[in-house]
């Protein structure tokens, strides 16, 4: 079976923001992201793979065998816009979308220009209900700091 790209690495999240991402403004929005993120989650950021920055971990498999770890929440300050790793597909996250703001839909991927884009209140409702989710379905770090 193929090994899973993106792990957790040792890389340092401050140092790849640093050095990955060529705007001022996209920096200070990564580290406004970093900031919310890790109140919201609970967890201390982690580089996932060469460019996502995750928070906290869950166990997830497929019907198909495939299995793997993958961060509970987490971003990427690409180059062309930001991908956001909040979405479940649940009733309540997708209603909450059409309050987002300025944004473009992946298969579980939220793309955005920059923060002042989409409605931080929204993406912190987005992440709980994420975390409830992935706590309800899966192997999850998240229950570990419930107790």
């Amino acid at each position: 079976m193929a090994k899973n790209k993106t792990t957790e690495t040792e890389v340092s999240v401050s140092k790849f923001i640093n050095t990955y991402v060529d705007s001022d403004q996209k920096k200070a929005d990564s580290f406004k992201l970093i900031e919310l993120m890790t109140k919201w989650s609970g967890f201390e950021p982690k580089m996932w793979g060469p460019t996502i920055i995750g928070f906290g971990s869950y166990q997830y498999k497929y019907a198909s065998g495939h299995e793997g770890e993958a961060p509970l929440l987490g971003f990427s300050p690409r180059k062309a816009q930001f991908s956001l790793y909040v979405y479940s597909k649940t009733a309540k996250s997708d209603r909450l979308l059409n309050d987002l703001g300025t944004y473009k839909m992946g298969k579980a991927c939220i793309y955005f220009k920059k923060l002042e884009d989409i409605n931080l209140n929204i993406v912190e409702q987005l992440s709980q209900d994420t975390i409830a989710y992935l706590n309800e379905h899966h192997e999850c770090a998240c229950r570990q700091k419930q107790n």
